[in-house]
């Protein structure tokens, strides 16, 4: 599994013209799982990205989580992340099957 996390201020996914889902401040966590990941390597992603230390408190940077300030999370399907460049073109075959999610 990958994860890229951006800390947001505000962040909305927009399909079309319609907004389906939006957050305030948090963070917004691009998704990828692959083929070979398991319910325990989610798990285990989910708990890093709610414990990590991206926000600062009063007297110290990074030293707040998303869970210890209540933030919002926005995560977004990005299959991509498994993707590699063979010659010109990309290949997706270790993402996991749509049908799977």
């Amino acid at each position: 599994m990958r994860a890229i996390i951006q800390r947001v201020a505000r962040a909305s996914v927009t399909v079309g013209e319609e907004v389906v889902s939006s957050i305030g401040r948090g963070v917004c966590v691009f998704v990828g799982i692959s083929r070979d990941d398991k319910d325990e390597d989610i798990e285990y992603v989910i708990r890093k990205i709610l414990n990590v230390r991206l926000f600062e408190s009063e007297n110290k940077r990074w030293d707040k989580s998303v869970k210890d300030e209540e933030l919002e999370v926005l995560c977004v399907s990005q299959f991509t992340l498994y993707g590699y460049l063979k010659v010109s073109t990309v290949s997706l075959a270790n993402g996991t099957p749509a049908c799977k999610m």
